[in-house]
């Protein structure tokens, strides 16, 4: 063998070293990931299994979660419209993907852009909807963390309405599951969109990227999640006789060791929940209050129900808002057909409407007053199992009633 042959395999050898060398590194750091995880019965708010669950984490995708939530909350106050058409920007044309491939100058729906975020996971879309809220993605962010703030997550700073990688944008598995239950119990006329497994636009089909859907038992939402940074992140909700869980889980390696890990969790948490006798139901002592998502005092998420032992108020000047719309006739006309649809229980009830401003736009506000505080109770708990909106009114003091369809 001559002399250059030797010297350029020994150059190739020398290669092959650096390489395995790396390889071995990013190996060693791949198996060092920090993951976290967190299981919760979404019922009572007690939290069935953790690690590591407020370990600061990046959310990747699991940020649109966020977006939709404040997206939903614009839809139920009526400042957009499912079939307002919202323009894309230079900026949403030139995000990194996924994405719709959307063009400068052309316009997509608020529906199909909802989809196209929880199917494809759509940075482009994410950025529209954030321009049209909040006039610049950079404004919407900084009231994605507001808001994440009023619900209890402390620990989570939002950067961006996609998901894309920033040092700055993190949040905790724990974090991620108050914002799940928020969504669940806030918007449950939305939440059965999180169970969509595609979605058509513009003559081309799209299919998620959740492979739990369809696969897991009871499963039914809400998003996964990945870049280099963050691993493979995944939120999700699961249902079986009655009981249902949230579940998150951040930072694995591959798909699969996510995906196998979350369906374990779900799977071992459901099945302990089924062997749990379920609780009495509580009566009439309840007085359910606006509370903060997440108790740090008993370390519980989502606590919806406050029982407090005093006597039931036993006036008749109780009421229940019945959503938010975007005109005085349609809120009038939306109370108007529930009293003749419920004649019996709201014959002698009376329609109220009540202007509000939101973010320098006019919502109006049907009430029906008239009630006891355990009859208006009573009736929207009813409207809440039809994944109607409803708010529990006494006075002028709001008080909050969950969208619980485990009610």
């Amino acid at each position: 063998m001559g002399r250059n042959m030797l010297k350029q395999l020994s150059k190739n050898i020398g290669s092959l070293a650096i390489i395995i060398a790396c390889l071995i590194s990013a190996n060693a750091q791949a198996r060092v990931r920090t993951t976290s995880s967190i299981v919760v019965d979404i019922e009572t708010g007690k939290i069935l299994s953790a690690k590591n669950s407020e370990t600061l984490m990046y959310p990747a995708s699991l940020t649109k979660v966020m977006t939709l939530y404040i997206t939903f909350d614009a839809l139920e106050k009526g400042l957009i419209k499912k079939d307002d058409m919202l323009p894309v920007s230079y900026r949403a044309m030139n995000v990194s993907p996924s994405k719709l491939g959307l063009r400068r100058g052309e316009k997509i729906s608020v529906e199909d852009a909802v989809h196209a975020l929880i199917v494809k996971s759509a940075n482009d879309c994410a950025v529209v909807l954030a321009e049209a809220l909040g006039y610049s993605e950079q404004r919407f962010a900084e009231a994605m963390t507001d808001v994440a703030k009023e619900l209890g997550m402390k620990n989570t700073t939002f950067k961006n309405a996609s998901g894309l990688p920033n040092r700055e944008q993190k949040t905790t598995a724990k974090d991620m599951a108050i914002l799940a239950a928020a969504m669940y119990n806030h918007f449950p006329q939305y939440y059965d969109l999180f169970s969509l497994q595609s979605f058509k636009y513009k003559n081309i089909t799209y299919r998620t990227h959740n492979r739990l859907l369809g696969r897991f038992a009871g499963a039914d939402g809400l998003k996964t999640g990945y870049t280099a940074a963050a691993g493979y992140n995944i939120v999700t909700s699961a249902e079986r006789k009655g009981k249902r869980i949230i579940a998150v889980t951040m930072g694995h390696n591959t798909l699969k060791e996510r995906d196998r890990f979350i369906a374990q969790q779900m799977d071992s948490n459901l099945n302990k929940l089924a062997g749990i006798k379920a609780p009495k139901e509580l009566l009439a002592e309840i007085e359910i209050v606006r509370k903060p998502i997440y108790d740090s005092k008993t370390d519980r998420i989502l606590v919806l129900d406050e029982v407090k032992d005093q006597e039931l108020d036993a006036s008749e000047n109780w009421g229940i808002f019945l959503g938010s719309f975007s005109n005085y006739t349609k809120a009038q006309n939306y109370a108007k057909k529930l009293k003749v649809k419920e004649k019996e229980k709201l014959a002698d009830k009376t329609i109220e409407v009540e202007i509000e401003e939101v973010r320098a736009a006019i919502v109006y506000k049907p009430k029906i007053v008239g009630f006891s505080q355990e009859d208006a109770y009573k009736f929207c708990n009813n409207l809440k199992k039809n994944k109607k909106s409803c708010t529990v009114v006494a006075g002028k003091e709001i008080q909050l009633a969950y969208h619980n369809k485990q009610q």
